[in-house]
């Protein structure tokens, strides 16, 4: 056969491949038989260069990093849904719609799955993928285009004869449960923080610069909208256009269904709510749209979301179980926290065995006792806690739950203060407080020493090896080789890591301390202006109460911290270990210089953290809570409470974009 033939003949039979499996979901062939013929593809257009097109299933991933994301403009916005909880709001959604079209028109709705990913926007030109992006602000996204051309379910190529076609489609990326499992248990095993649940996950690996990696994490997509710039005027009823997305090749999710009336709409809500452990993948509620494009648009939009749309979102999962115990945990702080040891019951597709009781207050106020019948409930899904007792299911030979009074790991008596409601371990050399505070010093916010996760920690401190942070740098590879579980090439890697950890900026050193109230933000205020580690242990309470964003009882800490002799020894330890203690940071800017931001929601792209040090290397402040002293709220994706108090107040609320828009000035 033709050299050229072959390849474009092994080029449509995976295409084909990638049609059968992401959007029939009817796999004609093994993985090990697909595998095959990419390689064999692969070697070809290695030896026939001239060959290689740009759809071709071995150009999905780049060879290189990219340095940062560009950003672009959607040719139409990207309008987030009005979400409701609510049957009654539903209803009302619904009359308003009514009351909108003219009297007696009739209309219809598509109900689809909300499934819990990313939104991202694929452009297509002549047939061919030649630009993905995120939703961004809604006007403006990040082209992550090589990063989603490694997702297998997005054709590169569209499949039917679409001529001249300019096509924007819209979708949802996510991460399928099974794959999110694998992901985590992998990240476990190699001592890394794990991703709090399968839209996390996706979001991250989306915004991460090497494709290749990308291209390791199973993403998955659903595609919900088409729109045809070449053809703009086209009417095509939005049923049909998820039809017509089938036939081009692009994955839609097989269970949308038309309804005539908001009571079908519901039925079809209530069926998911029940149903939705079943998938393969995680969904938080149903999106209704108008079926009918014209009227689409007679309904029109606000500045935010579309009236002819609304997401309803289902309730936090909840389960009836048992507690068969309430063990405590001690932290790094030696705050002593209970948790409730269940019945295992299955919530959200995971397998919940405990839940947070958060302080004794809360055991007392809700009169939680061990062998208690109790609801527990995922709060967002992530977090299990237990919601309330069911006392009718009491034993009548229950008593109230006491309290312990000596620390569970060293057995120091507890202290428990009016100020707080945690109980305290006062045992600054309790095991337990020392294996959290060494995780915490190495951790991925704080000196990120690579591959020292809790498990290495726990081995080193029960192996007497290390008894707090400073004892890192005295390791020998020769010792840690020797440890059951540890390996050569594990003990050269972590020797590395702690070397290269010398070097981390002061904000990192300062926060990896560990210092009681002294967050990642509080630590770069003290780090921008200190600018010396010596400088900063040697000041008063006073002149740290003096720093904007810097209150009190942090200021009493900080002080309480730096004129403790054993985090005074430790500190000298550090410094003759050759860890770093200046900042050679640049001078901050003054373009915020007295402006004070709150941070709430999901930004479209940068993470708080982020956006805090931007707005920190400007001279400006982040503070927690809203207040009159509030200039900005920076607000993202599910802003909450904070959202509704600035607007109340007056203060100027501003978006991502517009956030990057004030610093490039």
């Amino acid at each position: 056969m033709d050299i050229k033939k072959e390849i474009e003949s092994l080029k449509r039979a995976l295409q084909q491949h990638d049609y059968n499996y992401y959007v029939l979901a009817q796999p004609t062939i093994s993985d090990y038989e697909y595998d095959i013929k990419l390689k064999k593809l692969e070697k070809l257009e290695q030896d026939n260069p001239q060959y290689i097109t740009p759809d071709s299933p071995t150009q999905r991933v780049s060879g290189e990093p990219a340095k940062e994301f560009a950003t672009v403009q959607h040719r139409v916005s990207m309008l987030s849904l009005a979400n409701t909880y609510s049957e009654e709001e539903l209803r009302e959604f619904d009359s308003r719609v009514k009351g909108l079209l003219e009297a007696g028109e009739s209309y219809e709705y598509v109900a689809e799955l909300k499934i819990d990913g990313l939104a991202v926007s694929l452009l297509y030109e002549n047939g061919f993928f030649v630009r993905g992006a995120t939703r961004g602000d809604g006007n403006m996204g990040d082209d992550i285009t090589q990063n989603l051309r490694t997702i297998k379910g997005i054709p590169l190529k569209l499949m039917s004869d679409s001529g001249s076609a300019d096509l924007e489609v819209r979708g949802e990326v996510y991460m399928p449960r099974e794959t999110f499992q694998k992901l985590n248990r992998k990240r476990e095993e190699g001592g890394e923080a794990l991703f709090a649940n399968p839209r996390n996950s996706a979001a991250g690996s989306l915004k991460m610069q090497d494709s290749r990696l990308v291209a390791e994490r199973g993403l998955e997509i659903f595609c919900y909208q088409l729109i045809e710039h070449s053809n703009p005027d086209k009417y095509l009823l939005h049923f049909e256009a998820l039809n017509k997305l089938k036939t081009l090749g692009l994955p839609v999710n097989p269970f949308n269904l038309k309804c005539k009336s908001i009571d079908e709409i519901l039925d079809y809500c209530h069926m998911w709510e029940k149903k939705r452990d079943t998938l393969p993948y995680e969904i938080d509620g149903v999106v209704i749209k108008i079926n009918d494009p014209s009227q689409q648009s007679r309904l029109g939009s606000t500045a935010k979301s579309p009236r002819w749309a609304i997401s309803f979102k289902f309730k936090a999962r909840q389960a009836k179980t048992k507690i068969r115990k309430i063990t405590w945990q001690v932290g790094r702080t030696g705050a002593v926290t209970p948790v409730a040891e269940l019945s295992p019951i299955p919530i959200a597709g995971t397998t919940v065995s405990r839940a947070t009781l958060h302080n004794p207050e809360e055991i007392e106020r809700k009169d939680i006792r061990e062998g208690d019948t109790v609801l527990v409930e995922k709060g967002g899904d992530i977090i299990p806690k237990v919601v309330e007792v069911i006392k009718s299911e009491r034993d009548s030979f229950s008593s109230p739950y006491q309290i312990p009074e000596n620390c569970p790991v060293c057995n120091t008596k507890l202290k428990r203060t009016e100020e707080e409601a945690a109980l305290r371990c006062p045992n600054y050399t309790c095991d337990a407080q020392v294996v959290r505070r060494i995780e915490h010093f190495t951790g991925r916010g704080a000196m990120d020493i690579e591959g020292m996760g809790m498990a290495i920690v726990e081995l080193l401190v029960n192996n007497n090896l290390i008894k707090n942070i400073a004892d890192l740098y005295k390791l020998k590879q020769s010792f840690l080789s020797e440890l059951e579980g540890l390996g050569k090439k594990s003990a050269e890697n972590l020797i590395s890591g702690i070397e290269k950890s010398k070097s981390q900026s002061l904000d990192r050193l300062i926060f990896s301390l560990g210092i009681p109230f002294v967050g990642i933000t509080a630590a770069r205020i003290l780090a921008n202006h200190f600018r010396d580690l010596d400088i900063l242990s040697q000041a008063d309470q006073s002149s740290l109460e003096a720093l904007p964003g810097i209150g009190e009882k942090m200021a009493e800490s900080i002080s309480r911290f730096f004129n403790n002799d054993i985090n005074r020894e430790i500190i000298e330890k550090l410094r003759l270990a050759g860890v770093r203690f200046k900042s050679d940071q640049a001078t901050v800017g003054d373009l915020l210089k007295g402006k004070a931001f709150v941070l709430t929601g999901t930004l479209p792209n940068l993470t708080r953290d982020e956006a805090s040090k931007m707005i920190l290397k400007e001279g400006g402040r982040v503070t927690s809570s809203v207040s009159k002293g509030t200039d900005f709220v920076l607000s993202g994706e599910k802003a909450g409470s904070k959202l509704a108090k600035a607007r109340s107040l007056g203060i100027t609320v501003i978006t991502e974009d517009q956030f990057i828009k004030m610093i490039k000035k």
